[in-house]
């Protein structure tokens, strides 16, 4: 189950680096293309994809 988890983990961080390319205009052609909010949301999507990835390798005591 942990390695679900940090699948799904760098899996979220690559979405929300993506999401954060495109609110800062470097990826076109969507609708998220130069829109502040993709540019603020997706580098805290990227944070929480980031978090899950270390919780769930990290060894357990």
């Amino acid at each position: 189950m942990r390695h679900v988890v940090g699948v799904v983990g760098v899996l979220v961080t690559l979405f929300g680096l993506l999401f954060t390319l495109q609110g800062f205009g470097a990826v076109q052609g969507s609708p998220m293309s130069n829109t502040t909010t993709w540019s603020v949301l997706g580098p805290i999507i990227a944070l929480i994809g980031i978090g899950l990835a270390v919780a769930a390798w990290r060894p357990r005591r």
